[in-house]
């Protein structure tokens, strides 16, 4: 049975001892009812202050009914509480340990330090692409939103470096620093920089000037929301088909779909020119841009560009046939 009900049919049975024993003393000795009632709650907690007036061989009867019925329930609650206590405190032991289990045995995933707004969002397109992460939030209260979403988390501030290692960002791939405090955000990316010379860090700017010291501290990339919501604002004022073109393009539960793919240096397509490479004739994509390895990207590619290892290709298709394309390109 829950404990917690136990509890409730216990205060249940409290109610019912006491009323029958006052009214046991009322019908039996003549007492009034709160002199039924003291007489009943001391017979209960044991406490011997004596009888309020003489008792009968009936009264006394009824008091050792009372006793031993009060011995019970008294065993009965403090059983339940018991439970309550222990099998909370276990729950708690037992699933802060799993957490760090997961956790530790995480590699490549990708940490999220925030989980306001912007920080669920992002942690729910990740989960949505089957991409492991791990949030790390300094507010309690927010430790149910993410186990009823099943995220693995950490509860303390980011900003400090025994935090970020529970996290596994020793092993991590990314961070992403989306806390409001662009002051936090700085020292998180230079925590983690030190922690992980090789990570990916992308980090929120919420104030004009604050770019320049995150990227200084080592984001790979930063992103102002504020700005971003306002460029969205415009172009769908001014260019509105793009911007319902580009909704369609990134959007779920459809197939079109626009993807980044790196080319892996065991693919065969490494050297052939995009019209010989067959991804257009045979996966029907298209091959928007190609970022190469010094970063140099290439919009709109003529036909004859060579696909080069360390390529990363944006095409656009399918998404069936964009999950084609990138095992051919990472064979």
């Amino acid at each position: 049975m829950n404990p917690l009900r136990s509890i409730v049919i216990g205060l249940i049975w409290l109610t019912v001892i006491l009323l029958a024993g006052s009214f046991g003393y009322m019908v039996l000795e003549g007492w009034h009812f709160f002199e039924g009632l003291y007489m009943t709650v001391i017979t209960l907690t044991t406490v011997g202050y004596g009888e309020v007036r003489p008792l009968s061989e009936y009264g006394r009867f009824f008091t050792m009914l009372l006793i031993f019925s009060g011995l019970g329930f008294m065993f009965y609650v403090a059983g339940a509480l018991a439970q309550v206590v222990v099998e909370g405190q276990l729950r708690d032991v037992f699933g802060r340990r799993r957490l760090e289990r997961e956790i530790h045995g995480l590699k490549n995933h990708y940490i999220i330090c925030g989980f306001g707004r912007i920080g669920e969002v992002i942690a729910r397109e990740l989960r949505h692409n089957h991409i492991p992460l791990v949030v790390v939030d300094n507010r309690p209260q927010h430790t149910q939103i993410m186990e009823r979403s099943h995220y693995l988390y950490v509860i303390g501030n980011a900003t400090q470096e025994e935090v970020l290692l529970a996290a596994g960002i020793e092993q991590a791939r990314g961070l992403i620093s989306v806390v409001t405090s662009d002051a936090d955000n700085v020292y998180i990316v230079l925590s983690a920089r030190s922690l992980n010379p090789n990570l990916i860090i992308v980090a929120r700017a919420g104030e004009a000037g604050s770019e320049q010291k995150l990227r200084r501290a080592g984001a790979n990339e930063v992103i102002s929301p504020y700005e971003l919501g306002g460029q969205r604002m415009a172009q769908t004022i001014l260019r509105p088909t793009v911007v319902d073109f580009m909704d369609v393009a990134l959007g779920e539960g459809i197939d079109l779909s626009l993807e980044e793919i790196p080319v892996g240096g065991g693919s065969d397509i490494i050297g052939r020119a995009i019209k010989d490479s067959g991804i257009r004739q045979n996966l029907d994509l298209i091959i928007v841009a190609i970022k190469r390895l010094d970063g140099a990207m290439l919009f709109n590619p003529q036909s004859d560009t060579p696909i080069l290892q360390g390529d990363t290709l944006i095409a656009l298709g399918a998404k069936a046939n964009l999950d084609k394309l990138m095992r051919l390109l990472q064979a």
